[in-house]
């Protein structure tokens, strides 16, 4: 079984913006993505600090990302 990468704030905002997603504001440390259809993903910027593994999983669900698509994309950028 793949494990499953944690990575900061900046990694995980290129993975969101690879999959459509663009940035429309930031509200305090938290950053807002929409996509054209309409679904918003929510990401915490904390700095250097990894996103933790939960919310990575819940940020990856709503993208419909694979755990393989998700680390593919670490290994390419």
């Amino acid at each position: 079984m793949t494990r499953l990468r944690l990575v900061s704030y900046s990694k995980l905002a290129k993975v969101v913006e690879s999959k459509g997603f663009h940035h429309i504001r930031t509200s305090r440390s938290h950053n807002v993505f929409r996509h054209t259809s309409g679904k918003i993903i929510v990401i915490p910027d904390h700095g250097a600090q990894e996103i933790v593994r939960p919310l990575l999983r819940k940020i990856l669900r709503d993208l419909d990302m694979s755990l393989e698509e998700y680390n593919e994309f670490l290994k390419e950028n």
